[in-house]
């Protein structure tokens, strides 16, 4: 048995809107209209670029999930 991708998760009461996430994997991440840290629709499959922003986020506002809703 194959295990899920890691999906991204923002908590957008962390965000403070810095623009790091979507400067850093601008594929994965845009800004919603309030300023605030959006993951993009046709985002492609976590990769190097989307941890790097994970870890550039001065509030920690980005995680990964393997769990399902």
């Amino acid at each position: 048995m194959s295990e899920d991708p890691p999906r991204l998760l923002i908590d957008r009461a962390l965000c403070i809107s810095s623009g790091i996430c979507a400067a850093t994997a601008p594929t994965h991440f845009t800004r919603s209209a309030d300023g605030r840290a959006a993951i993009r629709p046709d985002a492609p499959p976590v990769d190097a670029h989307t941890e790097d922003a994970a870890s550039l986020c001065p509030v920690e506002a980005i995680t990964f999930t393997r769990d399902r809703d």
